[in-house]
């Protein structure tokens, strides 16, 4: 048996990295000049996943213009609009006929991660178990306590023990964990992974391997583009005035810097443009709106 299905949670709102949302679902804003999503298919397609659902609620119209096709090279997408949130595990029960009987990887829609997605699948087919997390010994939100290879407590919810491990946002169900959970419902997952680990039936697995960013935040966005080399910086279709100063920053296509502008750890979003003179430090441009004047730890 193997895992060809994966859904990608891309229903969330976004509200940490606002204004940046107001324009796109987080999974969409670009890192590197590609929509973040690109990266979570491409890490899935190399795992052998052929088929994506993507939950959407917000904005759900952008979603159409970046995939008119609705599909990913090769693969299909199969795109689920949640007029009311349904959170993550109303979402999943809400596509149990897509579904259709098979294990499924599940992959949060806001982070960048090198883990080895064939470990976790493989570790969580031969297990046996409803659910297996791919988890981390590090991190910022340690919040998972594991007994070896199973999880024992969450965020010290059930008192077993305080939290060593962080979720890395990536994990593998069985088709059996959909009869726990509710029909028509917005639930959270959590629930259910609580009774599990009660049971001693909650699986996880070890993955220190790789990059793992969340880009939940503004600062963790600038991040990012500071820590991961993902592409070259400056797009070949950006434009700047050869008397711009541009350093530590990316650049996207299309965006333009004026004469004399000095732009420092920042980055310019697609067809953006920042005027002559002005002068930007760790700022993210994301509007159409010509930047003007100085500006620090700004978006605009």
């Amino acid at each position: 048996m193997s895992v060809t299905k994966a859904f990608l949670l891309g229903a969330g709102l976004g509200t940490r990295l606002q204004p940046l949302t107001n324009a796109l679902p987080k999974p969409l804003i670009p890192v590197f000049h590609r929509p973040l999503i690109h990266y979570a298919l491409d890490h899935c397609l190399a795992a052998g996943i052929r088929e994506f659902a993507i939950n959407t609620h917000y904005l759900p119209d952008k979603w159409r213009d970046f995939f008119p096709e609705s599909t990913y090279r090769g693969a299909s997408l199969t795109f689920v609009h949640e007029a009311e949130l349904l959170e993550t595990g109303g979402g999943i029960k809400n596509i149990e006929a897509w579904i259709a009987g098979e294990p499924l990887l599940v992959y949060n829609g806001d982070i960048l991660a090198g883990i080895q997605l064939d470990k976790l699948i493989g570790t969580h087919l031969a297990s046996g178990r409803l659910a297996t997390l791919a988890v981390r010994s590090h991190g910022p939100a340690c919040h998972l306590a594991l007994d070896g290879t199973v999880v024992t407590d969450i965020h010290h919810m059930l008192g077993v023990a305080e939290g060593t491990h962080q979720f890395a946002g990536i994990y593998c169900i069985d088709p059996g964990l959909l009869a726990r959970l509710p029909a028509n419902e917005k639930v959270s997952i959590i629930p259910t992974f609580l009774d599990l680990a009660r049971e001693r039936a909650l699986g996880a697995s070890l993955h220190d391997e790789g990059p793992w960013l969340d880009l939940g935040t503004r600062e963790a966005y600038l991040d990012a583009h500071r820590e991961a080399a993902l592409g070259p910086p400056i797009h070949f279709e950006a434009r700047l005035d050869s008397t711009a100063a541009v350093e530590a920053s990316v650049v996207g296509p299309g965006a333009s810097i004026g004469p004399d502008a000095a732009v420092l750890n920042s980055i310019l979003w697609p067809n953006t443009e920042v005027a002559a003179g002005a002068q930007l430090t760790n700022c993210i441009v994301y509007s159409s709106t010509p930047v003007t004047g100085i500006h620090h730890n700004a978006d605009l």
